[in-house]
């Protein structure tokens, strides 16, 4: 059983980006475009250049388009990672402790996924893993002390 869950390990994972990264879009596009009921749940976008909240959209559409195509994860994920830290911190915990109280539950989740991802990488289903091989000979390792099969 262990090993059939290992095995499908990288698809779980690039599933969980795709889902991720999918709903981390449509905040974003939320507030830019006011689709999905907007920034304020009635059509209403976020003005633009507005600190934090326009610059926040524009990391969750660009990022969040990123991390679901697989495309320069890690990087997407962290910065995208360190604007929902900020979100929180900053918007949210101000108002109460707990994330509960304070309606921060998405950044923080949203914090942690993002985060979950700069360690993990895409996983399979990834432009990344298509890229990786270009450009660059990818050299096989071995554990120390064993010879890599040629």
């Amino acid at each position: 059983m262990t090993g059939r869950l290992n095995s499908a390990q990288p698809y779980a994972l690039g599933l969980f980006r795709i889902v991720i990264g999918l709903l981390f879009t449509c905040h974003g596009a939320s507030s830019l475009f006011g689709v999905l009921g907007g920034a304020t749940g009635n059509g209403g976008t976020v003005p633009t250049g507005t600190w934090p909240g326009w610059y926040a959209a524009v990391i969750q559409l660009v990022g969040g388009g990123l991390v679901p195509l697989g495309l320069g994860t890690r990087f997407a994920a962290f910065i995208a990672s360190g604007s929902m830290a900020y979100a929180y911190f900053k918007v949210h915990q101000p108002e109460a402790l707990w994330p509960l109280q304070n309606g921060g539950e998405a950044s923080v989740l949203f914090c942690w996924a993002m985060l979950l991802l700069v360690f993990t990488g895409s996983g399979a289903l990834g432009l990344d893993r298509l890229f990786a091989g270009r450009g660059e000979r990818v050299e096989e390792t071995a554990p120390a002390g064993e010879a890599v099969p040629a």
